[in-house]
């Protein structure tokens, strides 16, 4: 039982020393990880649309 207390205690405590960001940097993070997924699914659909279309010309 003291190796599992000792192992909580020494985690809280690298806890302590992580430095975390900010609300805003996190806020701004998120919107860039929505932003890019978009962007990124519209090309993907794009792309997929275009080569459905060019091997129905083809076949």
């Amino acid at each position: 039982m003291n190796k599992i207390g000792r192992y909580f205690k020494e985690c809280w405590l690298e806890m302590k020393k992580v430095s975390w960001p900010s609300k805003q940097v996190v806020i701004h993070s998120t919107w860039v990880v929505i932003v890019s997924t978009i962007v990124f699914a519209v090309v993907l659909g794009l792309v997929d649309t275009l080569l459905g279309l060019a091997l129905d010309l083809i076949f």
